[in-house]
């Protein structure tokens, strides 16, 4: 890799970047990051089919939220086998084991100090490294991993700066070995009926998408057992579009991102802060606990960021996670032929401006369109769970495409494109919503890179046990 695809810039100035010219450092201080030249020599993960693993053999690092879950999930798929399990607090990582008492799966632990997760990926004997911990662990845990011969999983958001998502494309790159964006929303069913519609041409050229993350977590936020050491909570003192990816993520496969078509460039608006610091006070004022958070800067209520693509489409984006507001992550394609749209209401398909198709033109559409993951998988995902089916879906379309030696769905330039919509939006609110390009993380291969392949003409045969 050259160089200068290694340099970044912080937030806080130019320090470690070798740029030369006076001229070209005035312009890399307006931005975030020094935009690396694009490298056509580079190894393009998208596409790339890794040789078959016909056990998957994982590792699980965080054991809080969404590991347990995600550990369970697996034990429904056949073809697994959990080695491992990490989290750094012992009754975390105890439970699970217990949980795993009556299965076929006994794996080893590593808790109880900082680096044991280090040591579960040193290991020979695990192919997958699943991340489910604080946002700020997934990018040096995906590397290492990475780096250790290990594919991962990781959750979303699978970066939090530029300088990450750039480290994660370089390793993947180099390594060979797939990072997999945990974007579960990817693998809802409507998400996916309406993904196979644009494939198929129904919706015409796609002039726009609409995405969103509004859910009210201000007490969870602020609970002191929800999330380790208020790890949630710190996030927020960022402002800008913190949780991009579960709008965005169906949008971009839609719009064909990465593969026929780019973004190019963004701007974000935020309000102000009109609750999270009026809780921290008032919690503050009765639990000591609380103080250090009491006078903090926190992000604001509602973030609209609007990107505008290499084709001349645009989407629109919104976070808002303090409001009470219906949960909504807006799920919209609109074409010159026609257009969806779900969240708050049931989902909708339209091919005209007067009304959308009725009860027996929907299940028509459904019938024909709905993609063979679904099928195949999509009761049986049903009952196991995970928001509704998605989560169970999204694990095993993961380890069908590794048995198989198939490309994924979601491959590491997703992970960094999406992921970096947040430091983006950040810099773009601190300077009064100015646009700012978007990194080409595909280094020029989204113009010769094919769409995402949801028709499992090829693999398919991994077995699910009820």
């Amino acid at each position: 890799m050259k160089s200068n695809r290694r340099s970044f810039l912080k937030y806080s100035g130019l320090t470690g970047v070798g740029v030369a010219g006076a001229a070209v450092l005035k312009a890399a201080a307006e931005l975030p990051y020094y935009f690396p030249e694009s490298n056509a020599s580079h190894f393009n993960m998208c596409g790339f089919a890794a040789p078959k693993i016909h056990t998957v053999r994982i590792g699980f690092i965080g054991l809080g939220n969404r590991g347990p879950a995600a550990v369970e999930r697996m034990t429904h798929i056949d073809g697994t086998e959990i080695k491992a399990l990490c989290d750094i607090r012992p009754a975390k990582v105890n439970a699970v084991k217990k949980s795993l008492e009556d299965t076929i799966h006994q794996p080893d632990i590593y808790t109880g100090k900082a680096d044991e997760w280090k040591k579960m990926c040193d290991r020979k004997d695990i192919d997958l490294v699943y991340i489910a911990t604080p946002w700020a662990l997934h990018t040096p845990m995906a590397v290492y991993a990475m780096q250790q011969g290990k594919h991962v999983c990781v959750e979303v958001p699978a970066a939090r700066t530029i300088e990450e998502c750039w480290q994660l494309v370089h390793t993947s790159e180099q390594t060979r070995k797939h990072c997999i964006i945990l974007e579960n929303c990817c693998y809802d069913f409507f998400e996916l009926l309406t993904l196979n519609m644009a494939r198929q041409g129904l919706f015409g050229e796609i002039v726009h998408g609409e995405g969103a993350y509004l859910h009210t977590l201000l007490e969870g936020n602020f609970s002191k057992e929800k999330y380790y050491d208020m790890w949630r909570l710190k996030e927020n003192f960022r402002n800008g579009n913190l949780y991009p990816t579960h709008g965005l993520g169906p949008v971009a496969q839609a719009m064909n991102i990465n593969r026929g078509d780019k973004m190019d460039f963004l701007v974000a608006v935020s309000g102000k802060d009109f609750q999270m610091g009026a809780e921290a006070k008032a919690l503050a004022a009765k639990d000591d606990f609380y103080k250090p958070f009491a006078g903090k800067k926190f992000r604001s209520n509602m973030n609209t960021t609007t990107i505008r693509t290499n084709k001349g489409s645009t989407i629109m984006l919104q976070h808002d996670v303090t409001s009470p507001n219906v949960y909504s992550r807006i799920h919209k394609i609109s074409g010159t032929k026609g257009s969806c749209i779900k969240y708050p209401l049931p989902g909708r398909i339209a091919f005209g401006h007067e009304d959308w198709l009725d009860e027996a033109a929907y299940k028509k559409i459904e019938d024909q369109y709905t993609p063979n993951i679904v099928k195949k998988v999509g009761e049986m995902a049903k009952q196991v769970g995970g928001h509704g089916g998605m989560d169970f879906l999204m694990d095993w379309r993961t380890i069908d495409c590794l048995r198989n030696g198939l490309p994924v769905d979601m491959d590491v330039y997703d992970a960094a494109l999406w992921s970096s919509i947040a430091p983006l939006s950040e810099w773009s609110v601190a300077h009064r919503s100015n646009s700012i390009d978007v990194p080409d993380f595909t280094s020029g291969s989204w113009k010769t890179n094919q769409p995402v392949d949801i028709s499992l003409a090829k693999g398919g045969n991994t077995q699910v046990k009820m």
